[in-house]
């Protein structure tokens, strides 16, 4: 475990800015006596809402007041150009000149897309950077979706790409040296999908450095029958959104079902311990916090509607990866595939 983790947040961005933000940030530094979080945004919001929470003057909380927002309604190349005083962009810039190790932000996902492409630039061999997250199955361990809406057309080398990166990303979270990579089809059979998908899948098949098991349709997302799931940003974003969607709806009519009968109300009464146990298990607010692989640096995308808490998780996978060094691991990865293809030239 590293004994110094500092983390650059973007306190300005996503629909509650600091009302979620800034709880999350008292509760992280409080829980981790590691932890020491750069709260970019505007100082007098950021000072009153900690004033509030009794944790102004927490050595800890460290405020960098920046003068503009990335609104969500911002287009990307607006706030690459004219926003480098923003929560968002100062966040990052922090990580590019290694004063934080890592940069979360709720902001708009386009605009910090592009504004981390930008400033902090891609792995060497990597052609794009992917959003990554874990998602819910039947087993123990969840799922690596990716990509999630980071680039909503992608090319065969790209999802052969992001396979890589997925599997470096599965292999580090879930301690194994193997993780299976499968690729999200409309169906199992090698016939199915489009000329990119085939193409991926036969890139994947050959390679050394992914255990490719086949296609996986949308009911395998939560089977666990692969650790990676690799598709196109459109579809994947869709699948999480959907995905979240299910799990609160399942919630609130098992939650408004049990509300109805006084029987029932006993039944919840005793099964609370495994009621609370399932919730804990698919709400989605627990895996918050969508990596931006493939950069030099470590960048993670809270949701824009993230409570207090969500955006907490966020806080925390941004400190697993600064600990499981992934920029570097990707790097060592893509840097043998360079080295293989000059050898073969």
């Amino acid at each position: 475990m590293l004994t110094n983790l500092t983390i650059a947040l973007d306190m300005m961005g996503g629909d509650y800015g600091p009302r979620s933000s800034i709880p999350a940030a008292v509760r992280a530094v409080n829980a981790n006596a590691n932890l020491k979080l750069i709260l970019c945004g505007n100082e007098q919001v950021i000072a009153k809402q900690l004033e509030s929470l009794d944790s102004l003057s927490h050595p800890r909380l460290i405020i960098r007041h920046c003068n503009d927002v990335v609104t969500n309604a911002c287009e990307p190349a607006v706030a690459v150009r004219s926003k480098k005083d923003s929560s968002m962009r100062v966040a990052l810039d922090l990580v590019k000149s290694g004063e934080a190790q890592a940069c979360v932000s709720s902001g708009n996902t386009g605009a910090l897309f592009f504004m981390a492409h930008y400033v902090l630039k891609m792995l060497p061999g990597v052609k794009r950077p992917a959003l990554i997250s874990a998602v819910p199955t039947e087993r123990k361990n969840p799922v690596y979706l990716l990509d999630l809406g980071a680039n909503v057309n992608c090319d065969v080398q790209m999802l052969y790409q992001f396979g890589i990166m997925g599997s470096v990303v599965a292999g580090q979270a879930l301690g194994c040296d193997n993780p299976k990579v499968s690729l999200l089809n409309i169906g199992a059979e090698d016939i199915k999908g489009h000329e990119e998908i085939k193409q991926a899948a036969q890139l994947m098949q050959q390679s050394e450095l992914i255990n490719y098991i086949g296609y996986s349709e949308g009911s395998d997302i939560f089977s666990g029958k692969a650790d990676v799931i690799v598709c196109e940003g459109f579809v994947g974003n869709v699948a999480l959104k959907t995905c979240e969607g299910i799990a609160k709806l399942i919630m609130k009519k098992f939650t408004r079902a049990l509300e109805k009968h006084v029987v029932y109300k006993c039944m919840a009464f005793m099964l609370a311990p495994i009621i609370k146990k399932l919730y804990k298990r698919v709400n989605p607010d627990q895996y918050n916090g969508a990596s931006l692989v493939g950069l030099r640096g470590i960048v993670v995308k809270s949701h824009g509607n993230a409570s207090a808490k969500a955006f907490h998780a966020a806080i925390d996978e941004a400190v697993k990866e600064v600990e499981r060094q992934l920029p570097d691991k990707i790097a060592a990865i893509f840097e043998k595939t360079h080295s293989k293809d000059t050898a073969v030239e």
